[in-house]
């Protein structure tokens, strides 16, 4: 069993930042993927970015790259996602979860654990 919690979310307005933070705890291990996504109000759930907890490699949706950053801290088993430059169209709901293995590990398909999501929320 995986648990994880996501927490940061928040009401900012367009071109501010926030940072979420996902704790993981129970069974994870090092050839894990850590992955962000996000469900905005009547779409499909969409990738964001992915990052691997040895190596700490990363891979990003188009529609984020150069804006959000990934990363992790291994020695407290958290991840991190910082948003800057937001938009409306960066509204959603924002899901941490895990990838068991070595897959490329974008597809939700790959990944076997979710947190509950946090709201984020950006105003024009």
């Amino acid at each position: 069993q995986v648990q994880l919690v996501e927490s940061g979310g928040g009401l900012v307005q367009a071109g501010g930042s926030l940072r979420l933070s996902c704790a993981a705890s129970g069974r994870t291990f090092s050839s894990d993927a850590m992955g962000w996504f996000r469900q905005a109000p009547g779409k499909e759930r969409e990738f964001v970015a992915r990052i691997r907890w040895s190596g700490g490699s990363t891979y990003y949706a188009a529609s984020v790259k150069g804006r959000f950053t990934i990363s992790r801290d291994n020695a407290k088993n958290t991840v991190y996602l910082q948003m800057n430059s937001l938009k409306p169209e960066d509204t959603a709901v924002y899901y941490c979860a895990r990838a068991p293995g070595g897959g490329v590990a974008v597809r939700e398909y790959e990944y076997d654990y979710w947190g509950q999501g946090t709201q984020v929320t950006v105003s024009s």
